[in-house]
């Protein structure tokens, strides 16, 4: 309970410190749910050309889609900065939060929040029209809207530890872009997609050494289509925690190995 008080302290003093500049704050809303409704397009233009893909049609695209996107944008809003530890440990800023008298790890994931209100909505509405057309085709019932929920909140835990095992290599190797663009970045661009459009090596690549499909696409074949049973649900949540677990392990074992710039 005194870690949560602390969190949500630090986090009231982030976002204070934020909307000092109001106009920043709603022009990078607005700026970044334009970027995503020009991701989405682009797929939603394929699809009314062709129909389907690999026999998923737009409403089930959109549904992978959405709820990846939610999830991001559950990891990005509470732990930002953990995608941008690489320029702490080059500036040497980490060394501020070690004399902090908070958990680093805390201490990094409430710095710089930033409510990602465009995202947030865009994600919301594409997933409305999205649900919307399969309950009305009959092929989803209203089951669907909690597990949904609890899929795009696994899911964010997943791409939350995802990313801290990335962020945590940079301990050894400091520089650590090249490597989240493709863990995070890369991975999560192919999963916005149904993996059966990809070849059978690199759906392996999705579903085991950079688990992203965990987040939408392995649990939506027992929620769109009925496939597998209920337990696909849980067994992406429970891979979810191991991933978390992971990543908090290999936090503490970087943590140790770390050395400051000294400036």
């Amino acid at each position: 309970m005194r870690t949560l008080r602390v969190y949500r302290l630090l986090v009231a003093s982030s976002l204070r410190s934020r909307m000092q500049y109001k106009f920043n704050f709603w022009f990078s809303s607005v700026m970044s749910a334009f970027i995503s409704v020009v991701e989405f397009a682009m797929l939603a233009v394929i699809l009314h050309k062709f129909g389907h893909i690999q026999g998923w049609s737009l409403t089930e695209s959109g549904y992978l889609y959405a709820v990846l996107h939610l999830a991001r944008t559950l990891y990005r809003t509470f732990a930002s900065d953990v995608h941008h530890l690489e320029k702490y440990l080059v500036s040497g800023d980490l060394d501020g939060l070690l004399l902090r008298p908070v958990p680093v790890l805390l201490g990094l994931m409430t710095l710089n929040v930033s409510i990602r209100l465009g995202e947030l909505a865009q994600g919301v509405a594409i997933l409305v029209w999205s649900m919307h057309g399969l309950l009305a085709s009959g092929q989803i019932d209203f089951s669907a809207i909690p597990l949904t929920v609890i899929v795009i909140l696994s899911g964010a835990v997943l791409m939350f530890g995802i990313g801290l095992a990335t962020a945590s290599v940079g301990f050894w190797i400091t520089r650590i872009e090249v490597l989240q663009n493709i863990t995070e970045d890369a991975a999560r661009t192919a999963a916005q997609y149904p993996l059966t459009i990809y070849p059978k090596w690199m759906q392996m690549l999705l579903a085991s050494a950079i688990p992203i499909a965990f987040a939408n696409y392995i649990p939506s074949l027992y929620i769109l289509r009925g496939e597998g049973g209920w337990w696909l649900l849980a067994a992406s949540a429970i891979f979810a925690l191991l991933v978390l677990a992971a990543g908090l392990a290999l936090w503490r074992l970087g943590l140790t190995r770390y050395q400051s710039t000294g400036s």
